[in-house]
């Protein structure tokens, strides 16, 4: 008999729980079950799938690489579920249903505020949840299905092959300080007039990040080591406009601050052309929601291009 037919949720629940803890005692108290009818369960199924799902160490247990191919697919599914939730009660609710919308910094200013207010335009009832963070925690989350869609700058790791891409515009990084900053009212800059203040910077491995020490090992120079690292857009507009600390910034999103005065972009390019991507999976564009909310992303980023700076 196929194991898959005898799978429950709480089946999954029970792999996941022990994939977290490590430790059969502790997720049996977690799940109000036994160890010793967890552990049975656990060598059941290795039975049935004549795999070694977990190895035993010093600190407990850790997954074999089947263990991590069997736990990755138990997110997915449960991901899955919850968005189907979500999604029936959106409706039951009276609404036209759920999107769940992950967004890095770069996005999360101008691309995708821009994109849920035309969603909302054309599916009034919809319900929208935006989870704002670094696109290196962004893509486990919609690997897991914890998020319908990621937008930001590309991803350079390999992603799921059941992930569709897009690629929305393109983008290149500017330096940015506040409007009563020294250097504000410059017409050229070095790397020596940029070095003399201290920096605000996207933590490392963000896109961003990658940007500025890319630039950096150009000019055979290092970043500063006294630094505030943040990824909060909002957090770090108000400290450049109330500091002498210099910052990073999407052109597009620079320019649309700079418009509304809150910040200036410098005249000191970072060089290169970033690439802002939206990422999905293909079987959520059956969710009329979801579908919607793509469709909405790729006018906002048209419409944005076209304005003027």
């Amino acid at each position: 008999m196929d194991w898959t037919l005898r799978l429950r949720l709480r089946h999954l629940q029970m792999l996941l729980s022990i994939a977290e803890t490590g430790n059969l005692s502790q997720s049996a108290a977690a799940l109000n079950t036994t160890q010793p009818a967890l552990s049975k369960w656990l060598k059941d199924l290795e039975d049935d799938l004549q795999l070694q799902l977990f190895e035993r160490h010093a600190r407990g247990l850790r997954p074999t690489p089947y263990g991590e191919a069997l736990i990755k697919h138990a997110f997915r599914i449960i991901g899955h579920l919850d968005s189907a939730r979500d999604d029936m009660l959106a409706l039951h609710n009276g609404g036209s249903g759920m999107v769940v919308i992950g967004t890095s910094g770069v996005s999360a200013s101008d691309l995708v505020p821009l994109a849920i207010a035309k969603l909302l335009e054309k599916m009034p009832r919809a319900q929208v949840r935006v989870h704002e963070d670094t696109m290196n925690r962004l893509v486990p989350q919609l690997q897991h299905g914890e998020v319908d869609i990621i937008v930001g700058r590309a991803v350079i790791s390999p992603i799921a092959e059941d992930f569709q891409v897009e690629t929305l515009y393109r983008d290149p990084v500017d330096f940015v300080a506040g409007h009563a900053h020294p250097l504000a009212g410059r017409d050229s800059l070095d790397w020596e007039d940029v070095l003399a203040y201290p920096w605000i910077v996207w933590p490392e491995g963000t896109p961003t990040r990658s940007a500025l020490n890319g630039a950096l090992a150009a000019a055979k120079l290092s970043i500063p080591r006294y630094c505030v690292e943040s990824n909060s857009s909002i957090l770090n507009i108000t400290l450049l406009q109330n500091s002498e600390l210099l910052g990073t910034a999407s052109h597009r999103v620079a320019t649309r601050f700079q418009r509304m005065n809150l910040l200036r972009i410098l005249p000191m390019p970072l060089g290169g052309d970033g690439v802002v991507s939206m990422y999905w999976r293909a079987n959520n564009e059956n969710r009329r929601a979801v579908a919607l909310a793509l469709d909405c992303l790729r006018a906002s980023a048209l419409m944005s291009a076209e304005a003027p700076h």
